[in-house]
């Protein structure tokens, strides 16, 4: 636990109260402090990649070797709501998996989003994406 001063996961995630989350592509290498910060934030665990239900943050885990990244990020909105926000985890650039900033960047907006945010957290690299389009 850090000191009493340093924000949560999900405090930096911008996650809390009644918040849908919606974790993809969890794996062994991904850090479960995250995940688990983020059940104890909204008080309910997390739904899973096969969920059909709306939300309002995907926490979307993908390495280098995962495919291609902009399928992920059309994949992983399909059950996002309206204003929602996907959060994308890599492993650091030089890390095995890793991927590079402006792969992120470029496939962000290739899917109809852009990064508003980018906090390190953990060993891993979270960018928070948002629509580009608004739905009306």
């Amino acid at each position: 636990m850090g000191t009493p001063s340093a924000l949560s996961y999900a405090q930096r995630l911008g996650i809390s109260g009644d918040v849908v989350v919606q974790e993809i592509g969890w794996d062994e290498d991904a850090e479960t402090a995250i995940s688990e910060d983020i059940e104890d934030a909204i008080g309910c665990p997390l739904l899973d990649e096969d969920a059909t239900e709306l939300c309002d943050v995907v926490l979307l885990w993908f390495r280098s070797d995962d495919g291609d990244l902009v399928d992920a990020l059309v994949d992983a909105s399909r059950n996002l709501s309206d204003g929602g926000k996907i959060w994308l985890m890599t492993p650091s650039p030089h890390a095995p998996g890793g991927v590079q900033p402006g792969e992120v960047s470029e496939s962000a907006k290739l899917a109809g989003f852009v990064p508003t945010k980018v906090d390190r957290l953990g060993s891993w690299q979270g960018a928070c994406l948002t629509s580009t389009s608004v739905k009306k």
